[in-house]
């Protein structure tokens, strides 16, 4: 049951990823074809570069 008052709980970390979801689906709603994982990457903001080794294999495309 939701409790009364009017109080809202919200989840900051969640709020987040639900923001770089829409900004996902958006690029490649936009893209001609599927999205690199570079682009990904770019899109959701990752810091950090991929090493070669850290790529599953077969799925250099989403």
């Amino acid at each position: 049951m939701a409790p009364l008052g009017g109080t809202a709980v919200q989840d900051h970390v969640a709020l987040a990823e639900i923001e770089l979801c829409g900004e996902l689906i958006i690029a490649a709603s936009a893209a001609e074809d599927r999205l690199s994982l570079e682009s990904i990457d770019e899109v959701l903001r990752v810091a950090e570069e991929r090493k070669p080794a850290d790529r599953p294999r077969g799925r250099d495309r989403l």
